[in-house]
């Protein structure tokens, strides 16, 4: 039997390495907070503009167009799509929802099991690929995942959209902004969570929308009922008030804070070019090292579709395969339990409807020296699972 290696002298000063919520900025400390909104009703004037200055941040650190309209809506991510889906899609229309990972998957049935859309196409593909989407006929509603979360594919082009499409496009794009680029003109509701790339406290969501999601909104109204959390319109008019601050319900204005200091922590080092370069960096190291290790491979095959966030790896390898498809579960499991009791590294199992693989979040708020020394206690984890 091959003899265990040391462990390794170095370890991470931040162990986080969770896909959500993400580790904080560095520097981050609850004293950076502002407090004056505390205890205030979030309509008073003061905690209504702390609320605008968090929409404003939004919209100047990814450059969203003037004419789009920015809100933050309840219910993370999760709620902001939702409410797209239920505020836009129209069953006269046809509409293609693809996924290739779990929570494309769940939009997929959102749109067949409750929406129950009768003009509706899925495209789906296994973990690590991507479904053909340039066959997506151009008049169709679109609702996709820009980048899986958690299967680490992400689209590499938005060239299957056309920019005069008739159709509108729903983006889910979590945990892709403010890594990579949005191609705004082509995307007309964009979703995301604070708890996400910027790793801010979680269960507020962003809602994105262009002039023509808009004029889709105030034209339809929906034949199912719509619960108050989705409800954008006062009349037949989009209500304004959601995207200047007030809220369509009580949003934490702790949570609020806690987004501001990272969205001026992002601006104060060179805004959303310089998150770009860092999650581009951090990424690069994870997968240069993925290449490098004969047991490891990536989960998704084309580089040009792999994410610069959730990185995902699969095992491979004489040992590995020759186990029961119940001990291969196991192995990843108790590799990142080994590194949690030594307090080098939590949370960076692969998603539980995954394959069984290991999941590194590289995101612009973790720094490179912490994810380097992390990859040696994974290899020190791996023998000792191999040769315990």
């Amino acid at each position: 039997m091959t003899s265990i290696p040391s462990e390794p002298a170095l370890k991470p000063e931040r162990p986080q390495f969770s896909s959500g919520p993400t580790v904080k900025f560095p520097g981050w400390s609850l004293d950076k907070l502002k407090t004056d909104s505390l205890g205030r009703s979030h309509r008073s004037a003061g905690a209504k503009a702390r609320l605008k200055y968090a929409i404003d941040l939004s919209r100047e650190l990814l450059g969203v167009p003037e004419d789009y309209l920015v809100g933050i809506m309840p219910g993370s991510d999760t709620g902001a799509l939702e409410c797209a889906m239920w505020t836009m899609l129209d069953p006269e229309r046809p509409a293609t929802v693809a996924a290739w990972e779990s929570f494309g998957n769940v939009w997929i049935q959102d749109a067949v099991k409750q929406l129950r859309l009768p003009k509706l196409t899925t495209l789906s593909a296994d973990y690590g690929e991507i479904p053909d989407l340039a066959n997506i006929p151009q008049d169709n509603d679109v609702v996709f995942t820009w980048n899986g979360t958690t299967s680490g594919a992400m689209i590499p082009d938005t060239d299957w959209l056309a920019s005069d499409r008739e159709g509108v496009t729903i983006n889910d794009a979590t945990s892709a902004i403010f890594a990579l680029e949005m191609d705004w003109p082509k995307l007309d509701a964009t979703t995301y969570s604070w708890q996400k790339v910027m790793g801010s406290e979680a269960q507020h969501g962003m809602l994105i929308l262009s002039p023509k999601a808009v004029e889709r909104i105030e034209s339809y109204d929906p034949a199912w009922p719509l619960p108050k959390l989705f409800r954008l319109k006062k009349g037949d008019k989009i209500n304004c008030g959601i995207f200047e601050g007030a809220t369509i319900n009580t949003p934490s204005l702790l949570a609020t804070e806690d987004y501001i200091a990272a969205l001026e922590w992002a601006k104060s080092i060179g805004g959303r070019k310089a998150m770009f370069e860092r999650a581009d960096a951090n990424a690069k190291i994870v997968k240069d090292w993925i290449e490098a290790t004969p047991w490891l491979r990536n989960m998704v095959a084309d580089p040009a579709k792999r994410t610069n966030t959730g990185v995902c790896m699969k095992f491979t390898g004489e040992w590995y395969e020759s186990l029961s498809h119940e001990d291969q579960a196991a192995v990843p499991k108790k590799i990142v339990k080994l590194c949690e009791e030594r307090g080098v590294g939590y949370d960076f199992n692969g998603y539980r409807d995954a394959p069984p693989s290991l999941r590194i979040w590289c995101g612009g708020t973790l720094e490179a020296e912490d994810i380097k020394r992390l990859l040696p206690w994974i290899e020190w984890a791996y023998e000792t699972v191999k040769n315990g």
